[in-house]
């Protein structure tokens, strides 16, 4: 007969495991009690036909917040960035932005396999902002043997560097070789929101320096699918022929565009919760042996950190494989640095417990292999 288990055994067995502090991306956000209802309840049409409310109501409510005259609900992020390209772009006209964006590491080639489009990188600094002088000298078209510059893409904040923050006086600068020129400037604004609450400014201040936005309400706003484009009413107007070709004509999707209302008229606010957890995380990191980090530098909810081995060389798989296994998940940029992104769902305590896991990981990096 098996023996009958002790009560520290079955509570073993029966207790839950304890969840994943998931500090991987602001992706991983779940959607709020609120929105579950809204989308429960949201009244629906053919998007397509331009008959669905709730996403009407959205791109209206988008385009008044970022102070430009009308928006397009898209799936996803790239979509919007590459839609923002087609409809700016000629076929094979050349495309400017930042050696570390989002859009140039991680879009899939989009302007070229879409466009045709070359893309000229400049050097992205530290700060998120592009050296000035490389980009005065990136414009190209005068010479019958260059390809025109059809646009300059910016990214605010910036997801490489940190989250670091660009100014409006920052975007005004950076955009104005472009205007001078009258070549289009697009915003991956993909966290524009944490960019404008970290400055304490609206977000309308912002993409009055850029021609198009592309945001996302699927990160730190917490609704579950989708961004918004926006811009003039000329350009949405064209864009929306682009999602269609795209495949992003969606149906009833005032379901999950719902969800985008509430994250636009509820959780934006909250984003400075995400920023002090991000600061409190950096700066107990800081105080650990054998992590490398630079606090001072967090102004949002992403943070890049080193942790280094018995060897004195960082070795991200090691910590993150390890923190993993206490209970932390992280994940990676693309110099290999560790990244820490902190969210909606992410509170004080988790905070804290994700500190004592990082302590537990560097005490026993001695027997990382």
């Amino acid at each position: 007969m098996p023996a009958t288990p002790t009560s520290a055994s079955a509570e073993a067995i029966t207790r839950p495991a304890r969840p994943a502090i998931d500090l991987r991306s602001d992706t991983v956000t779940q959607p709020t009690p609120a929105m579950r209802e809204a989308m429960a309840r949201a009244e629906v049409g053919d998007d397509v036909y331009g008959e669905d409310p709730t996403i009407n109501r959205l791109e209206e409510l988008a385009a008044e917040k970022l102070g430009k005259e009308a928006a397009v609900f898209v799936p996803s992020g790239t979509m919007g960035n590459a839609l923002a390209i087609i409809t700016h772009c000629r076929r094979g006209d050349e495309i400017i932005m930042g050696d570390r964006a989002h859009t140039y590491l991680y879009e899939v080639g989009g302007a070229a396999r879409l466009n045709g489009s070359p893309t000229r990188v400049v050097p992205t600094l530290p700060d998120g902002a592009l050296d000035r002088a490389r980009l005065a000298a990136a414009f190209l078209g005068d010479d019958v043997h260059e390809a025109r510059t059809g646009l300059l893409c910016i990214e605010n904040t910036h997801n490489m560097c940190g989250g670091r923050v660009l100014s409006p006086a920052t975007l005004r600068e950076l955009a104005a070789p472009a205007h001078q020129r009258g070549v289009p400037v697009h915003m991956d604004g993909a966290r524009i929101f944490n960019a404008a609450v970290a400055l304490g400014i609206p977000a309308s201040a912002l993409a009055a320096e850029v021609d198009s936005v592309m945001f996302c309400v699927s990160k730190g706003l917490a609704a579950p699918v989708g961004s918004l484009l926006v811009g003039s009413r000329d350009f949405i107007a064209e864009a929306r022929r682009g999602r269609k070709l795209l495949g992003g004509g969606m149906r009833q999707a005032g379901i999950i565009a719902a969800a985008g209302i509430l994250g636009l008229t509820e959780m934006v606010e909250r984003l400075a919760d995400d920023h002090a957890n991000a600061r409190r995380l950096a700066e107990g990191l800081a105080n650990i042996p054998g992590i490398r980090i630079a606090p001072e530098t967090v102004e949002t909810n992403i943070f890049f950190f080193d942790a280094l081995g018995p060897d004195g060389q960082p070795n991200s798989a090691a910590f993150i494989a390890a923190a993993e296994a206490e209970g932390a998940l992280f994940s990676t940029g693309d110099t290999g640095s560790i990244r820490a992104v902190t969210h909606y769902g992410v509170e004080a305590a988790d905070i804290d417990r994700a500190l004592r896991i990082a302590e537990r990981v560097m005490a026993s990096r001695q027997e990382w292999a």
